[in-house]
């Protein structure tokens, strides 16, 4: 059964379905980026509260900025604006069908659908997940990047911009010059202070062209930080087919594991819903939950995919269920990232630990290996490289995380060790192939991208670890460093 507001009352009665009456649903958020894990996560906290009788003037209006998302805009009309989530429990499967999205913004050239549509007053608040290389970081200076082209062009063409962010700043103008007032900007991207990222670049790329506008938006407007959580693989022929099984013909279903976490900085301008009563934790403490969740689930990420990639290994689960890469997650996490993390109020890190061993573990989630080590140069400076660097101010082990990245290196060769080829997997595919040939021969040179590894390739304890294990993967393989890391 196609779904659609028509035939939702008809769908099996083993799939849930909303309680509320989506017709009397008012928009109150825009949502750049409707991939599946905003609509596995916070579409979900917020479908929770409708159901509750809650939030109904607080509906999501979706937005893209990218050719693509018109495909995805156009999937998303069809069926109302409705998604179904599977849920991927070891214990059992079971389909919800979710709906407080109720309309999807034009994709077009200059944005000028999303920038009107941001500045109606109904707004209050827009939320993004645009991936965390998203957000025009200055890898050298972790400031603001004023020379990436789509910045250039969004400073010089601020009515007609590329960019997510070039059309916030539009938006904002005409609001603040209508007297409609500021909307809160929020990230759910997964980014140590991602809302202070967000202030960053929004604000930068005001002041490039209205410095005056620059300060209303700082003065007025906030970006309350937050963490998000929760395992979304991507959607293909198996996850179609498998919405198909619940009677469902839905042509962006979204599986999902049967865990979700949202912490978030109460800092809202313009109003917000009351997620908490769905289960969201509002806190004054957003980066221990960062802290916890970056280093140890997504650092947990890079160090089993980059591996199984190598290996061969297809899926995640897959990767736990090999003896040595399940055993250098144990040891790497145990003894090189926990011993930085500190204790919130729902886990210790060793809690952390064991909850995150499961999930990874969930035989029910096909999340690729491909996935999850997409990336590397965003995600390896993000999630692995601050527990290398609070290792050697410690004084703990590090050679665990130096055989991460050497495995990384060897990743971006471009070959598996079976031959297979790897298709080009990061945004610096081409350059990184280029350093990790050269690497093969001189391990130091991958060090020397010090737009990845900053001062590292200066710090003896963690390079000379580096170039060994390198050494040895290139020479015995990645199964023997791996077991003589674990031997050590």
């Amino acid at each position: 059964m196609k779904l659609s507001n028509d035939t939702l009352p008809h769908l099996p009665a083993s799939v849930r379905r909303p309680s509320y009456d989506r017709t009397r649903l008012s928009p109150g958020i825009v949502h750049i980026g409707l991939g599946n894990f905003h609509r596995a996560h916070q579409s979900w906290y917020l479908h929770r509260l409708m159901e509750q009788g809650l939030a109904h003037d607080w509906a999501i209006v979706g937005a893209g900025v990218r050719p693509y998302d018109e495909t995805m805009r156009q999937k998303m009309a069809a069926q109302d604006y409705l998604t179904t989530l599977i849920e991927l429990d070891p214990a059992g499967t079971s389909a919800e069908v979710v709906g407080p999205m109720i309309d999807y913004v034009p994709v077009e050239e200059g944005n000028g659908a999303l920038i009107e549509r941001m500045a109606q007053p109904e707004i209050r608040i827009v939320a993004l997940t645009v991936t965390e290389g998203g957000y025009y970081i200055d890898p050298a200076t972790k400031g603001f990047d004023a020379l990436h082209p789509d910045i250039v062009h969004d400073a010089a063409n601020p009515w007609t911009p590329r960019t997510a962010f070039g059309a916030m700043v539009a938006a904002l103008k005409l609001r603040r010059d209508r007297g409609v007032g500021p909307f809160t900007g929020q990230s759910c991207d997964n980014l140590q202070g991602n809302g202070e990222v967000l202030r960053q670049t929004v604000v930068s790329l005001a002041r490039l062209s209205d410095p005056e506008l620059a300060e209303w938006i700082e003065a007025h407007c906030t970006f309350p930080n937050a963490m998000v959580d929760c395992i979304v693989p991507a959607t293909g022929p198996k996850e179609l087919a498998l919405v198909r099984e619940f009677g469902i013909e839905d042509e962006v279903p979204v599986t999902h594991e049967n865990f979700r976490q949202w912490v978030i900085e109460d800092n809202f301008c313009a109003g917000r819903p009351d997620w908490d009563r769905a289960g969201a934790t509002f806190s004054d403490d957003v980066h221990a939950y960062e802290t916890m969740k970056i280093r140890i689930l997504n650092g947990g990420h890079q160090v089993i995919s980059d591996p199984g990639e190598v290996l061969s290994v297809e899926t995640i689960s897959g990767c736990m269920e090999h003896p040595l890469i399940s055993a250098l997650f144990e040891k790497v996490e145990r003894e090189e990232i926990m011993p930085h993390v500190h204790a919130v109020p729902e886990f210790t890190p060793e809690d952390y630990v064991t909850l995150i061993k499961a999930r990874f573990s969930n035989p029910k989630i096909v999340d690729t290996t491909r996935r999850v080590a997409f990336d590397g140069s965003s995600r390896h400076p993000g999630f692995i490289l601050p527990s290398v660097r609070d290792g050697l101010a410690a004084g703990t082990p590090v050679e665990g995380l130096a055989l991460v990245s050497a495995i990384w290196a060897r990743y971006c060769l471009g070959t598996r060790e079976d031959s297979s080829g790897v298709a080009p997997n990061d945004p610096f595919w081409a350059e990184l192939t280029v350093l990790a040939a050269q690497a093969a021969e001189t391990p130091q040179i991958w060090l020397e991208n010090r737009l990845i590894y900053g001062d590292l390739a200066d710090q003896p304890r963690f390079a000379d670890a580096f170039c060994r294990w390198l050494a040895l993967v290139h020479r015995d393989g990645t199964e023997a460093a791996i077991k003589a890391y674990l031997a050590a």
